[in-house]
């Protein structure tokens, strides 16, 4: 027997299930219209962090505006308080935390993604040629090295995390610590004598691990002991890479070392260990103008 409407529970979303794409066909309903959307994006988060520098690689400023949220979320449920109002308008009765990053339509008020890889795969594929970049983030060929890329740099941030976690077993923490530096040592030999980690120019493959980078040495370290850092440092060109990029007008103007700083300190609960004053990299030191984080 069919049930009735009043006896279905609504499912309610949670943030990862919010999967609209946009494609090339109008009958699709969210086919790219420039300046129909909209980005929400906190660059303290690393996952806002790499869609605003996949945003400036492809010069989407006038097609896509980008709002920008604070680095610590602000509302009672963990979320942003300012994307509320379109969670609620995009899931009745949505109890979830109202969480960045978010793609939403102006012309309907809602969501359409809140799953970076969908929104990072759609700005590249169906905004890029659009916007004042001139950037291929997904040229033919580099299918195999950017999936080897997207699964070291998984590595390492697992790994990190594992390494520096409090009490447990020594030994496996020594294991975790162990994997990072092999997948350090692998994305190394990667970039040989490469200005990009997979060829002659940028692609979505550097937004990744730059990124991957940043956290290691502004979030993981602060949980691992001095000896572990001076271990990960020793990998010149990897850490020229992110020193270089630091400096690009597409990566490092998004950098809000203060953000990340507070958003991790308000979530942390972990304790802080003696490599938290072994910095890797003086990040500011590389960005232009000192520590901007909005440029769009």
């Amino acid at each position: 027997m069919s049930a009735t409407p009043s006896s279905i529970t609504p499912s309610v979303p949670s943030p990862s299930s919010f999967r609209g794409r946009i494609g090339c066909d109008a009958r699709s309903g969210h086919y790219p219209v420039p300046r129909r959307y909209r980005l929400h994006l906190s660059p303290a988060c690393p996952h806002c962090l790499r869609i605003a520098v996949t945003h400036s690689l492809l010069g989407l400023q006038d097609v896509l505006p980008v709002v920008h949220l604070p680095a610590v979320p602000d509302g009672p449920d963990g979320g942003h308080a300012a994307l509320r109002p379109l969670y609620e308008a995009s899931a009745h009765h949505y109890a979830g935390p109202a969480a960045a990053p978010v793609l939403s339509d102006d012309w309907t008020g809602r969501i359409v993604s809140t799953y970076t890889p969908d929104i990072l795969r759609d700005l590249a594929l169906h905004f890029g040629g659009q916007g004042r970049g001139r950037v291929v983030l997904h040229p033919p060929g580099t299918e195999t090295g950017a999936e080897a890329v997207e699964r070291l740099c998984e590595t390492v941030g697992e790994a990190a995390q594992s390494a520096g976690r409090p009490g447990g077993d020594a030994a496996a923490r020594e294991t975790s610590l162990g994997s990072l530096i092999g997948a350090l040592g692998s994305l190394e030999e990667l970039l040989g004598f490469r200005l990009w980690v997979l060829g002659d120019e940028p692609t979505a493959a550097d937004a990744l691990l730059w990124v991957t980078l940043v956290r290691l040495d502004t979030v993981d370290r602060w949980h691992l002991d001095a000896a572990a850092v001076h271990r990960i440092a020793v990998h010149p060109r990897l850490w020229a890479y992110a020193r270089r990029l630091a400096g690009h007008r597409a990566f490092g103007p998004h950098l809000d070392l203060d953000g990340i700083a507070r958003r991790h300190h308000a979530r942390c609960r972990g304790l802080e260990a003696a490599g938290a004053a072994v910095q890797i990299l003086d990040w500011a030191a590389h960005v232009p103008g000192g520590n901007p984080s909005r440029p769009d």
